[in-house]
């Protein structure tokens, strides 16, 4: 039977890229996650430090696909958790490693992603039931610095997006350092650009990442 963990695994073998919607307005929620969708992404998050957050998450939720998985990013206190799996949200985002979010999200029986950015960080997630870790920011660790934690954080034990100052350049630099997807929120998407800027943008993402995969297999 399929779950909401189920979708979320499936959706990040799919495409493990995440796109971060920081400020995106409830208005623009559905024409922008289309955009998105139509360029290959199965991820979509929006951080709840922007205004009309929650609206934007139910509006996506509302008229995408069932297999496309919608998270709210930016989860800060249980408060926060109930309001977002409430408007829909089915992997709950966090820039920390916070017992009580995590607990909270556990018991609303939704897939989380919290950050980390020490072995410290990641085993403590990994006891409070993560499904995968958020390296952030990752442009502090750098890919040498995600190499490292991986010799004790191996991928067999959980999954690990890079997420901060991540680019469609970048990329192979993240997964050959182990990485097995990333989150990108600037570099894809900002209140400012147009629809265009943002299928632009979002094809260049799943242009690279399709092309890593691709040399992989030869």
């Amino acid at each position: 039977m399929e779950t909401k963990f189920s979708r979320v695994r499936a959706a990040m073998r799919e495409m493990p890229l995440v796109a971060i919607l920081r400020g995106l307005a409830p208005e623009r929620a559905q024409a922008t996650a289309q955009i998105l969708i139509d360029a290959g992404f199965r991820l979509i998050e929006v951080p709840l430090n922007g205004a009309g957050a929650i609206k934007a998450i139910a509006a996506i939720k509302s008229a995408v696909p069932q297999h496309i998985v919608v998270g709210a990013g930016t989860v800060l206190t249980p408060n926060d958790a109930r309001e977002a799996v409430n408007a829909g949200a089915e992997l709950l985002v966090m820039p920390n490693t916070d017992v009580r979010v995590m607990a909270e999200g556990r018991s609303l029986g939704v897939a989380l992603m919290p950050g980390f950015l020490t072995p410290s960080e990641a085993f403590v997630a990994l006891e409070c039931g993560a499904l995968a870790l958020k390296l952030f920011p990752a442009e502090i660790a750098g890919p040498q610095g995600l190499k490292a934690l991986r010799s004790v954080v191996p991928k067999t034990m959980a999954p690990i997006y890079a997420v901060g100052g991540v680019t469609p350049e970048s990329l192979g630099a993240w997964r050959d350092a182990g990485a097995d997807g990333v989150g990108t929120g600037g570099t894809l998407f900002k209140p400012e650009f147009d629809e265009r800027e943002i299928e632009t943008r979002a094809r260049a993402f799943v242009r690279a990442w399709r092309a890593l995969n691709q040399q992989g297999e030869t």
